[in-house]
C-alpha cells in the first residue's frame, strides 16, 4: 500500500523536489513494469506510497523523513506520468479502464485531477456516506463500541470514491491542504492501528488499519506530532512499518489483494477458522475467486475423517533423529541410534513442528524435512493426519496442502509438469485453473507438499546430482522434477515433507534434509489404548477386557504391538476369536498370526488363488515395489476375491487399474509363502533368503525384510496348523524337502561368529520355527559376552533375547551402550538370573534406578545396581561428564541412607578413565571431572590424551594435582598434549610425590615443558620408586634440560625407560647421554 499525504505545517517533513510536498509509505512493487500494469487490476495511484525505512529502538520519540526509497514515484514524477497519459489517447484508455472500472459512475471514470491528488489507500474504517454504492463501513464509535467524544466529527464531509462492495476494500479519500497530524501507534495491535487527525483536514480522526479489527479498550487516544514506536513489520527485519515488503516478496511480489490476503493468513487464521475471521475478510481484499473455490476444495478433500478402525489414530512421538555412516569403511548412511535418554522429542506436535521449520529457515529458501520410521510405523497415517491438521485450521501458516503418495509417481516413460504433481496426483485428481497455479507461483512459501513413501522413488536416486527440471508449466521426467524440488528451483520457499523407511539407496539423498525425525511406535500403554478404541470403534465393547487379556497372555505379540500395523493385525485376529468362542488363545508367533488371518479368507478361494497371490507378492517385492496392475492377476476370479477379501485394495491417489496390498507385512508373509511353495527354488540358493549369512557374489538384497521369520514359521511348524491350514495338505510335500535344507544350514551355523544384527534376526528365525532342537542349538552356541553396541534393540529384540539367555542355562555379560533400548527392556533383561554384568547407557541406567526406587520394586533395583559397571568408561561427550556426575551423586545419595550402605560397584571398580573431548570442549568440561574424580578409588589408568588435543593447560594440571592424594591406586598417568608449560610442570612435580608408591608409568609427551619445568621433573624423579616408564617426548627442552634429567635419572636405578627425544636437543647430545645411559630411549 502506498500512501500520499500533504505535508504538515510546521511539521518536520523536509521538502522534496517536485511541485508538492509529498511523504511515501510503501507496501511493496507491483511486479512488471507499465505493460503488465495495463492488463492487471491494480489501481496506479497505489503506485504512491509512503516508505519509511526508520529503525524505530524502543519508544524513543522520532522525527519524520520524506526522502523515498529508490523506487518511490515523487508527485512530479506523478505529473508527468499523468501528461504523459494524457498524450496518448491509447494509453490513457487503458489507464483509465485500470483506475476505474466500467462499473463505476461516468463521472468518476472521466475525471481528471488539476493537481496530484492526496490518496490514502488500504483497509479504512470510517462513516459511509449517502451514496448507496460506497463500500461500507460502520460509524467510528459503534464499530469500537464506545461513545463519541465532542472533538470528533463525522466524516460526511469526506469526498469518498465510491467502490462496488465485490470488489477490493482498497479505496482513495481525497483530503484538502493543510497539515495532517500522525498520532501515536499503539504497539499491542498485530498489524498497527493508525489515528490522522488535525485542523485543516476536515476530518477528525482517519483509523488507517491492517490487520484484526481492534476492540474498544485498543483505539488510541488523540496525541503530539510524534510517532512512538511503530509496530515491527512482521514480515521484514529491521522495518518499522507494518505495510512495508519483505524480503520473500521481490522481486515476484504478488498483486495487492493477494499479499494482504496473505498476510492476513499468515499472522491468523485460516478464511474459514471463525465466524468472525469471516467477518473481517469481507472487508478486506479477498482471493481471487478461482483462488477461492479451489481452496474450499482442497480443505474438503482432506477434511473427511476414515471410517471405521482406519480413523484411530493414536499419537505417537516424534524424535529427532540424524543420519551416520554404516562403518569407517562405508560411504553408505543409517539411521543413528540414540540412547533412550538422549532421544530429543519433537515438542508440541505436528502444528509446532511446521511452525518452526518455518520461522528457521531464510527468506525464499525450500524447507526439507524428512520423517523416517520403519514400515508399519504410521507414516502414511501421520501424513494424513497432517493433511486433515490443515484442512480444519490447525496450521495457518500454510494456504495450500498437497499430500502425493509416491507410488503415484512411479511410472516409467511419463512426463510431468509441477501442476501435475500439485492438482491431478493427490487423493482424489483436483480440478484447478491457470489462475490457481500463477497464485501458488507467487506465494510458495505458503505451500507444504508432502510425498509420502519416498521410498516408493528408489528408481530415481541420483537426482540431487541430476539437472534441473525447465520451467514449472513445462513436462520434464520425474527424475527433473525431484532434481527441481530438491534443489530448490521449483516452487522454492515451500516447506517439503518426506515419510520414508530409514533404508535403501534413497535414504542416502535424505541426509540432505533440512531436518529429520523418527516416528517412533507405540508404547505399551498406547497399544492397550489402540485395542479399546478399534473395539469401541467396531462396537464390540463388551469384548474390550477379553482382548486385552489375550494381548496380555502373549508378552511375544505385545511386545510386537509397538508396530501399529501389527498391534491392528492381532485386533482383527481376536475380534474373530472372540467370536467363536470363550476358550480363544492368540498364537505365540507373528507366522500363527498372519496364518490366522489368512486361512478364513483361504476356505472359499478359487483353487490356487493364494498360491498366485503370493507369487505376485515375492515378484513384487524383488522389483522394490508394492502395487500391481489389475491385468497383472491371472484372472478375474483371483483379482475379485483378493480385493473382497481385503487382501488388495486400491491406494488412495492411484489409477483405477492400480492395487496395493493394504499393509508390507502381509507382502512379506505371502513372499514367504511363495518360497516355502515353489519347486523351483534349488537347495543351495534356500539359504541366502534368510539372510543370514550374506553372499558376497550377487547378495540376496532382502528388501522384504520380514521373509526370513517367516520363512522359518512356515516351514517348521506343524503342518496341519500353519502351511496346510492355508493350501491343503496335497501342496505341502515341497516344504519336508526344504525343511531338511534349512534344518542343516541352521545347526551348522556358529551365533558366536555372526554379528549382532544376524546374531538377533537368527534368534527370531528359530523363535518362529517353534523347533526344539534348532531352538536349543541357537541358545547354547550363545557367547558369554553378548555386544549389541550400536545395534538397535526393538521390544520385540529385548523379549527374544531374553528368553534366549534363559533357555541356556549358563551366565551372560550384555554391552547394551548405543542400542536405544527402551526402560522396560532394560529392566527385563538386567532383572535374569543369568545376566551377572551389564553396560548401558549412564543417562538410561540411572534413569532406570530411580523408576525402580520410586516403585518401590527393591530387589530389582538392588540387582541392577550391582550388576552395572562402566569399566572402562571414555568421556566423548560433555552428556558423559554430567552423567558420570549424576552416578557419583547417586552413590553419595546411597550411602547416606540409612536402608544402603557401602559404594556402588560401578564407582568402587573403574579401573581406567579416559578423557578425549578435544580443544574446545576439554577445558570446560575438565573441571568437572576433577570434582568427582576422587570418588573412583580405585582408578589405575587416567589418560587425558586425546589426538585432538584436550589442552586441559596449566590449570587443568594444578586442579588434577590437588586429587593425588585421594588416587592411591594410580598407576598410569598420560598427560600428553595438554600444552602444559613449565608452570603446570612446577604444579606436576610438586604433587607427584603423592603418587610415589602406586604411579608406574608418566607421560609428557608433546607439551610445552622448557629448561625449567624439565628441571622440575628431575628433582622429583628420585623420590618416584614405584615409576618405571617416563616419556617427556616432543618438548621444548635444549640440552641443559636433558642433561639434569639424565644427571636425576642416574640416581633412579628403578626407572626403566625414559624417553625423552625432542627437535630442540642436538642429535649429538641425545646420543652422548643415550651412550652414558641406555635407559634413554631416542625413538
Amino acid at each position: 500500500m502506498r500512501c500520499l499525504a500533504p505535508h504538515p505545517a510546521g511539521s518536520y517533513l523536509s521538502e522534496p523536489q517536485g511541485s508538492s510536498q509529498c511523504a511515501t509509505m510503501e507496501l511493496g512493487p507491483l511486479e512488471g513494469g507499465y505493460l503488465e500494469l495495463l492488463n492487471s487490476d491494480a489501481d496506479p495511484l497505489c503506485l504512491y506510497h509512503f516508505y519509511d525505512q526508520m529503525d524505530l529502538a524502543g519508544e524513543a520519540e522520532i522525527e519524520l523523513y520524506s526522502e523515498p526509497d529508490t523506487d518511490t514515484i515523487n508527485c512530479d514524477q506523478f505529473s508527468r506520468l499523468l501528461s504523459d497519459m494524457e498524450g496518448d489517447e491509447e494509453t490513457r484508455e487503458a489507464y483509465a479502464n485500470i483506475a476505474f472500472p466500467e462499473e463505476l459512475p461516468a463521472d468518476l471514470k472521466h475525471r481528471k485531477p488539476a493537481e496530484p491528488p492526496t490518496v490514502v489507500t488500504g483497509s479504512f474504517l470510517m462513516e459511509p456516506g449517502n451514496d448507496s454504492s460506497t463500500l461500507p463501513c460502520l460509524p467510528l464509535p459503534a464499530l469500537f463500541n464506545e461513545e463519541p467524544d465532542s472533538g470528533q466529527m463525522c466524516l460526511e464531509k469526506t469526498d469518498q470514491m465510491p467502490i462496488p462492495s465485490s470488489s477490493s476494500s482498497l479505496s482513495c479519500l481525497n483530503l484538502p491542504e493543510g497539515p495532517i497530524q500522525f498520532v501515536s501507534t499503539i504497539s499491542t495491535l498485530p498489524q498497527g492501528l493508525w489515528q490522522i487527525s488535525g485542523a485543516g483536514t476536515g476530518v477528525s480522526s482517519i483509523f488507517i488499519y491492517h490487520g484484526e479489527v481492534p476492540q474498544a479498550s485498543q483505539v488510541p487516544p488523540p496525541s503530539g506530532l510524534t510517532v512512538h514506536g511503530l509496530p515491527t513489520s512482521p514480515d521484514r527485519p529491521g522495518s518499522t512499518s507494518p505495510f512495508a515488503p519483505s524480503a520473500t516478496d521481490l522481486p515476484s511480489m504478488p498483486e495487492p489483494a493477494l499479499t494482504s490476503r496473505a498476510n492476513m493468513t499468515e499472522h491468523k487464521t485460516s478464511p474459514t477458522q471463525s465466524q468472525a475471521a469471516g467477518e473481517v475478510s469481507n472487508k478486506l481484499p479477498k482471493w481471487p475467486e478461482p483462488v477461492e473455490q479451489f481452496y474450499r476444495s482442497l480443505q474438503d478433500t482432506y477434511r473427511a475423517e476414515p471410517a471405521g478402525p482406519d480413523g484411530i489414530l493414536v499419537e505417537v512421538d516424534l524424535v529427532r533423529a540424524r543420519l551416520e555412516r554404516s562403518s569407517s569403511k562405508s560411504l553408505e548412511r543409517e539411521l543413528a541410534t540414540p540412547d533412550w535418554a538422549e532421544r530429543q522429542l519433537a515438542q508440541g506436535g505436528l502444528a509446532e513442528l511446521l511452525l518452526a521449520a518455518k520461522e528457521h529457515r531464510r527468506p525464499r529458501e525450500t524447507r526439507v524435512i524428512a520423517v523416517l520410521g520403519k514400515a508399519g510405523q504410521g507414516k502414511s497415517y501421520w501424513a494424513g493426519a497432517v493433511s486433515r491438521a490443515w484442512a480444519c485450521g490447525r496450521l495457518p501458516q500454510y494456504d495450500f496442502v498437497f499430500s502425493v503418495p509416491c507410488h503415484c509417481l512411479n511410472r516409467p516413460g511419463y512426463a510431468y509438469r509441477l501442476q501435475d504433481l500439485l492438482f491431478s496426483l493427490g487423493p482424489q485428481p483436483l480440478v484447478a485453473a491457470d489462475e490457481v497455479f500463477s497464485h501458488i507461483l507467487k506465494r510458495p512459501d505458503r505451500v507444504l507438499l508432502i510425498l509420502d513413501a519416498f521410498e516408493e522413488l528408489e528408481a530415481q536416486d541420483g537426482f540431487l546430482h541430476s539437472t534441473c527440471g525447465p520451467a514449472p508449466a513445462e513436462p520434464c521426467s520425474l527424475r527433473g522434477l525431484l532434481a527441481g524440488l530438491f534443489q530448490k528451483t521449483l516452487l522454492r520457499g515451500c516447506t517439503l515433507l518426506l515419510t520414508a523407511r530409514p533404508r535403501g539407496r534413497l535414504v542416502q539423498s535424505l541426509s540432505k534434509a533440512d531436518t529429520l525425525f523418527e516416528l517412533c511406535g507405540f508404547s505399551t500403554e498406547q497399544a492397550q489404548a489402540y485395542v479399546m478404541r478399534y473395539f469401541e470403534s467396531s462396537g464390540m465393547t463388551e469384548h474390550q477386557d477379553r482382548a486385552l487379556t489375550l494381548l496380555r497372555d502373549r508378552p511375544f505379540l505385545l511386545s510386537h504391538s509397538h508396530s501399529p500395523t501389527l498391534c491392528r493385525a492381532v485386533c482383527q485376529l481376536s475380534e474373530a476369536l472372540l467370536e467363536l468362542g470363550e476358550d480363544a488363545k492368540l498364537p505365540s508367533t507373528l507366522t500363527g498370526l498372519y496364518v490366522g488371518l489368512l486361512g478364513r479368507a483361504a476356505l472359499n478361494s478359487p483353487p490356487g488363488a493364494l498360491a498366485e497371490l503370493a507369487k505376485l507378492a515375492w515378484e513384487l517385492g524383488r522389483r522394490h515395489q508394492s502395487t500391481l496392475q489389475e491385468d497383472q492377476f491371472p484372472s478375474a476370479d483371483v483379482k475379485n476375491w483378493a480385493m473382497a477379501k481385503g487382501l488388495v485394495k486400491h491406494p488412495p491417489g492411484a489409477a483405477e487399474s492400480e492395487l496395493a496390498f493394504p499393509s508390507f507385512l502381509l507382502q512379506c508373509f505371502l513372499g514367504a509363502l511363495w518360497l516355502a511353495l515353489n519347486g523351483d527354488i534349488k537347495d543351495k540358493e534356500l539359504p541366502q533368503y534368510l539372510a543370514l549369512t550374506p553372499r558376497k557374489k550377487r547378495p540376496y538384497d532382502n528388501w522384504l525384510e520380514g521373509v526370513p521369520r517367516f520363512l522359518a514359521g512356515l516351514i517348521f511348524q506343524p503342518r496341519p496348523r500353519c502351511l496346510g491350514a492355508l493350501v491343503g495338505p496335497s501342496a505341502t510335500a515341497l516344504a519336508d524337502r526344504k525343511q531338511k535344507v534349512l534344518a542343516r544350514y541352521l545347526r551348522r551355523l556358529q551365533p558366536g561368529t555372526l554379528r549382532a544384527r544376524q546374531l538377533l534376526e537368527l534368534l527370531h528365525c528359530a523363535h518362529e520355527a517353534e523347533e526344539a532342537g534348532i531352538w536349543q542349538h541357537v541358545v547354547q552356541e550363545l557367547p558369554a559376552c553378548l555386544s549389541f553396541l550400536g545395534t538397535r534393540l526393538t521390544p520385540p529384540d529385548a523379549h527374544v533375547l531374553g528368553k534366549a539367555l534363559e533357555a541356556a542355562g549358563q551366565d551372560f555379560s550384555l554391552d547394551l551402550r548405543s542400542t536405544g533400548i527402551c526402560p522396560s527392556g532394560l529392566g527385563s533383561l538386567v532383572g535374569l538370573s543369568c545376566v551377572t554384568g551389564f553396560r548401558a547407557a549412564l543417562s538410561d541406567t540411572v534413569a532406570l534406578w530411580e523408576s525402580l526406587r520410586q516403585h518401590g520394586e527393591t530387589k530389582l533395583l538392588q540387582a541392577a545396581e550391582e550388576k552395572f559397571t562402566i569399566e572402562p568408561f571414555k568421556v566423548k561427550s560433555l552428556k558423559d561428564v554430567e552423567d558420570l556426575g549424576k552416578l557419583v551423586q547417586t552413590q553419595r545419595t546411597r550411602s547416606s541412607s540409612e536402608d544402603t550402605a557401602g559404594e556402588l560397584p560401578a564407582v568402587r571398580d573403574l579401573k581406567k578413565l579416559e578423557f578425549a573431548l578435544g580443544p574446545i570442549s576439554g577445558p570446560q568440561a575438565f573441571p568437572k571431572l576433577v570434582r568427582i574424580l576422587t570418588a573412583f578409588s580405585s582408578l589405575q589408568h587416567l589418560d587425558l590424551d586425546a589426538l585432538s588435543e584436550n589442552k586441559i593447560g596449566d590449570e587443568g594440571v594444578s586442579q588434577l594435582s590437588a586429587t593425588f592424594p585421594q588416587l592411591k591406586s594410580l598407576e598410569t598417568l598420560n598427560l600428553s598434549q595438554n600444552s602444559i608449560t613449565d608452570l603446570g610442570a612446577y604444579k606436576l612435580a610438586e604433587a607427584l610425590p603423592s603418587l610415589a608408591a602406586s604411579l608406574l608409568r608418566l607421560s609428557l609427551y608433546n607439551n610445552c615443558i622448557c629448561d625449567v619445568g624439565a628441571e622440575s621433573l628431575a628433582r622429583v624423579l628420585p623420590d618416584m620408586v614405584s615409576l618405571r616408564v617416563m616419556d617427556v617426548q616432543y618438548n621444548k627442552f635444549t640440552a641443559a634440560g636433558a642433561q639434569q634429567l639424565a644427571a636425576s635419572l642416574r640416581r633412579c636405578p628403578h626407572v626403566e625407560t625414559l624417553a625423552m627425544w625432542t627437535p630442540t636437543i642436538p642429535f649429538s647430545v641425545q646420543e652422548h647421554l643415550q651412550q652414558q645411559d641406555s635407559r634413554i630411549s631416542l625413538r
